[in-house]
């Protein structure tokens, strides 16, 4: 663990937080994922980087059924995600406040509300680094599953599209600004959710822009875009989706054409090579698909990228 992180206390400390979790999207089996990552080892290696390692178990949550949670208009399950999101934000603020740093391993990537209101509640000038296939975006007015794994976004930027009877009514602030959100690997993003980017000028670069410039350059374009000074708290929220399926198989919405194993990692070095990172989430783990050997293959890929985002 050559770098220190200027926000975090000494001793260094992240807080590795399991959210067995997969309320905001239909395919079973990613609630799994964070138990296989920490039964493959994740604490333990974490410590032998030199880490002090706090890991109280994974977060068990509220029992809300499909009875007590009908969808709200076309969005499913608002309620249990609400529930859940907002503990987890709780949980995440509470460690950052600590000076610890938040290791949220997921569950699907509604999580991601919790995850960065939480390191928003501490550190309200942070930035935010989305790795992903997907733009996760959509509001309730442009989205067509209703799926709100493939929302957070929009909800942390507190876009107009989401209605004006709040979804999440403990989601009151402090905001995203879209200046301080980057995009790394997107290739299949709905039609919505690009003019989205478009109407705020949400800076994103495609697959297409990986390939154009190199994996160097594109993560050095994109702290220069949410950090220019390299003086801000940065937030890395990573699905694992955004990896070709060649390199991360067990995933619930595997997209062909991602980042190769070495740019995903690459990525996950140049952030913690800022000295910047205080929170990071890596997500979509769904040991349920593909067999044994493409399960075992992912959840090695996801340890190592928190590895590499954690000083290896």
């Amino acid at each position: 663990m050559a770098n220190k992180c200027k926000f975090l206390a000494e001793p260094m400390t992240v807080a590795v937080i399991g959210c067995p979790f997969s309320g905001g999207q239909p395919r079973p089996g990613v609630d799994q994922g964070p138990i296989h990552l920490v039964n493959s080892g994740l604490p333990d290696q974490l410590q032998e980087l030199g880490w002090n390692v706090i890991f109280d178990g994974h977060h068990q949550f509220e029992d809300i059924t499909v009875q007590d949670d009908p969808p709200i208009g076309i969005v499913k399950r608002p309620r249990l995600v609400s529930s859940v999101a907002e503990a987890i934000s709780k949980t995440v603020s509470g460690h950052a406040k600590a000076g610890q740093l938040p290791l949220t391993i997921g569950g699907d990537h509604s999580l991601a509300l919790g995850t960065i209101s939480g390191t928003l509640s501490k550190y309200p000038d942070a930035c935010v680094i989305w790795i992903d296939a997907h733009a996760d975006l959509n509001t309730v007015e442009t989205t067509h599953s209703g799926n709100l794994h493939g929302m957070p976004v929009s909800f942390l930027l507190n876009l107009p599209g989401n209605g004006d009877d709040p979804l999440f009514p403990w989601l009151n602030g402090p905001f995203l600004p879209p200046n301080r959100l980057c995009y790394i690997g997107l290739r299949d993003v709905d039609a919505g959710e690009k003019k989205i980017l478009k109407d705020y000028a949400v800076k994103a670069f495609s697959m297409h822009a990986v390939d154009k410039y190199g994996i160097s350059k594109v993560i050095e374009m994109a702290l220069d875009h949410v950090c220019p000074n390299r003086d801000l708290p940065i937030h890395l929220s990573f699905d694992v989706d955004a990896l070709d399926p060649t390199v991360a198989p067990s995933t619930g919405t595997p997209v062909r054409g991602g980042l190769t194993f070495r740019e995903g990692h690459y990525i996950c070095e140049a952030v913690w090579e800022t000295g910047l990172l205080v929170g990071l989430d890596i997500m979509e783990v769904n040991p349920s698909l593909e067999g044994a050997l493409a399960v075992q293959q992912t959840v090695a890929v996801g340890c190592s990228l928190a590895r590499s985002a954690l000083g290896e």
